[in-house]
């Protein structure tokens, strides 16, 4: 397989992804995320990496969004809302999170593969992406790109047309997003 056709399949697999969770997948995550006064995000590893990314984006919405772990993450409580990445649907350090979140009166948002992990039943909300991660990768691995990348892949593009469907659920403007952009680069 060349280089092109690798590509035009790990698109399409996203794609397939994309298609199988919306809209359904924006229904889930936009409300919460509307209603919160504040947000933390987290994940580990790349998916980490992905919400780190959502957190930028939130951000840029005007909505206050934190990364867990930063030095300036506040604490969270009531009205409060954590969100997780939990793709293979089980992670100690998530779920740990996931009760110190509940504990403190915080709703919680977990995004997964697996809707029937120990995370996703432990959080108020769920969002599946029904693709290929760790779980799954040596058992019936189906996707072109190796380990979860194809969860992280479809986790971004999907973070990013949810931060379509919020910006006009906020009437806000491409330029609105843009003022809140860092100049410290």
């Amino acid at each position: 397989m060349t280089p092109g056709e690798q590509a035009s399949r790990a698109l399409a697999e996203v794609g397939e992804v994309l298609q199988d969770a919306l809209p359904g997948a924006l229904k889930a995550m936009a409300p919460p995320i509307l209603t919160a006064r504040r947000i933390a995000l987290y994940g580990v590893g790349r998916e980490g990496l992905m919400m780190k990314s959502l957190t930028m984006r939130l951000f840029h919405l005007g909505l206050d969004a934190h990364v867990v772990g930063d030095m300036t993450t506040p604490p969270i409580g009531a009205g409060d809302l954590l969100i997780v990445s939990a793709g293979p649907g089980d992670f100690s350090t998530v779920m740990g999170l996931i009760g110190v979140a509940r504990n403190a009166g915080a709703a919680t948002l977990c995004v997964t593969a697996e809707p029937g992990g120990a995370v996703p039943a432990a959080s108020d909300y769920v969002v599946h992406l029904p693709a290929q991660t760790m779980a799954n990768d040596q058992t019936g691995a189906t996707s072109i790109l190796p380990m979860g990348s194809l969860f992280e892949a479809a986790q971004f593009l999907f973070f990013e047309i949810l931060i379509l469907d919020l910006r006009g659920a906020l009437k806000l403007t491409p330029d609105a997003l843009r003022a809140n952009h860092t100049n410290l680069e």
